[in-house]
């Protein structure tokens, strides 16, 4: 199988200046064309236990990532997002190419990938048992998310959208890069020592960003779905005590669909799916403050029906 690291710098750096790679993420491949060295090195920094599918193969995304041709190619440069050749974002300055990539192959599944339920949320998987985080951004989902991956033994099945098979309700894993956000970029620098993150990105419509590699054993078992088991919503605040407080099933099925991107088109599919997943998870509400205590209660979760 051919993978990212199977090609030299310049190999890649060729191919995505060409007819582009295509790169297989769980199960969505995307043709990526760049001509843009920091895409080369983020590709190669941040995907490198990826597959590469055959040039004739079947992509369901079309991405190319280009600098227009105006004076900003040369004065304060910038870079614009294409998909299916058609301008996605608002043209953004060079340096946020890979950030921009990313936010692109986020847009692609959340808004085409209606044969699943689309929540956006994080998912981890352990003895085969999924644990749903969704949260809005600030929470310290990401954090959260890194660290369990990280340091925690859970496998990384995603970190902003968990896909829900409408027949089973399994998850299915679409494990990516790790987005974080200003200061829990060095949080987890220091509490994942050995973690692999993107240089940071500052002034971004999101604050400075960054991304940390997801773990090469939750890529080479992208193709393992989870069954849920827990949904809950993280809160980080500075000094409080973690707390992880049971909610009325009511209440969860009502939020995770205000957190879902295509819960209203589904509409009876998505309605149904959404009321079997309730019957059997549990919710909660997770406070926390301390890493080390998140990760020691999140290890002592069980699930409702064994």
């Amino acid at each position: 199988m051919l993978t990212v690291a199977s090609l030299s710098r310049s190999e890649l750096a060729a191919r995505l200046a060409g007819d582009g790679i295509r790169l297989r993420t769980g199960r969505f491949t995307a043709r990526l064309q760049a001509d843009i060295p920091a895409i080369t090195e983020g590709i190669a920094l941040l995907y490198p236990d990826y597959a590469l599918e055959p040039d004739d193969a079947f992509a369901d995304f079309h991405l190319q990532i280009a600098r227009p041709w105006s004076v900003r190619r040369w004065f304060r440069p910038q870079i614009e997002l294409l998909y299916d050749g058609r301008k996605l974002f608002q043209p953004l300055p060079l340096p946020q190419a890979l950030p921009v990539f990313e936010w692109g192959l986020n847009w692609c599944v959340s808004s085409r990938a209606h044969r699943y339920l689309l929540v956006h949320a994080a998912v981890l998987e352990r003895n085969g048992r999924a644990l749903i985080l969704p949260a809005p951004p600030g929470s310290g989902k990401s954090t959260l998310t890194a660290a369990l991956a990280g340091r925690g033994g859970w496998r990384l099945l995603s970190d902003e959208l968990t896909l829900l098979d409408l027949d089973d309700l399994s998850v299915v894993p679409n494990p990516r890069p790790v987005s974080l956000k200003n200061q829990s970029i060095e949080v987890i620098r220091r509490y994942v020592p050995d973690a692999v993150l993107s240089p940071a990105v500052r002034d971004t419509v999101k604050g400075t960003v960054a991304h940390m590699r997801a773990p090469a054993a939750s890529v080479a078992r992208s193709l393992e779905p989870a069954l849920p088991a827990w949904v809950i919503f993280p809160k980080y605040e500075a000094g409080a005590a973690s707390t992880l407080d049971a909610m009325a099933p009511a209440t969860t099925f009502i939020e995770l669909a205000g957190n879902s991107f295509n819960y209203s088109i589904l509409a009876q599919r998505g309605f149904d799916a959404l009321g079997r997943l309730i019957d059997q998870v549990q919710g909660y509400r997770f406070r926390y403050s301390d890493l080390d205590e998140a990760l020691e209660i999140m290890s002592r979760l069980t699930p409702r029906n064994g």
